[in-house]
């Protein structure tokens, strides 16, 4: 079985956790992972860029100038791709970017993503995940006990409270996110995870 240490909010170790083999213990699939990084990056792209062509600028309905003996070069239009004011050529249009995968690619992608990290020791398991007041500086002592303000950190956890929002929203080093929401854009996009008990057999439970 594949362990981690399971730290209070002091960074003292409490105990040792099992994490499940067939989701912490995988070999990555880095084909269907990259397929899953493309998906979630290209979901983020609005696709609303858009140029007019010749044919949807105003103006230019008429020759400027006759075809010969003005010692100018032929021209059509005003509006020809040439002329400052004018159409563009070849440029984007709207366009769906979005990608589709399987549930199953997706799934088999997600514990990719959590198996590097495990084999990375790059998953900290802690107690919960709580804060006496909205203040940035009390989770920034939570991170400096855990070894990892300085790094990009991944807060998982399995219920959000208005203080945990509010003490981390400051942080731009730190996502907070909740079990059920938890990405693999997110965990490769993270140094270290940080998860609660609690979430880390929730992803279990969901995963398996």
């Amino acid at each position: 079985m594949k362990k981690v240490e399971l730290l209070n909010l002091k960074g003292e170790k409490v105990k040792d956790i099992n994490l499940n083999e067939e989701i912490f213990g995988i070999t990555p699939n880095k084909a269907v992972l990259k397929d899953a990084i493309v998906l979630a990056m290209a979901s983020l792209r609005q696709g609303t860029h858009k140029t007019k062509n010749r044919s949807e600028v105003s103006g230019g309905g008429r020759k400027p100038w006759r075809q010969k003996e003005t010692g100018r070069a032929r021209q059509g239009s005003i509006r020809a791709v040439q002329w400052v004011g004018g159409g563009r050529y070849g440029t984007p249009v709207p366009r769906d970017y979005s990608k589709k995968q399987n549930r199953k690619e997706r799934r088999i992608a997600l514990k990719s993503a959590l198996s590097e990290k495990a084999m990375e020791k790059a998953i900290i398991a802690i107690e919960n995940l709580k804060v006496s007041a909205p203040k940035t500086k009390e989770m920034l002592s939570i991170l400096e006990a855990l070894k990892v303000a300085d790094k990009k950190v991944l807060l998982v956890v399995h219920e959000l409270d208005d203080n945990m929002i509010l003490a981390t929203r400051n942080l731009p080093n730190v996502i907070l996110i909740l079990a059920d929401e938890i990405s693999v854009l997110d965990v490769v996009g993270a140094d270290v995870i940080v998860a609660t008990e609690e979430a880390l057999k929730f992803i279990e439970e969901v995963l398996k």
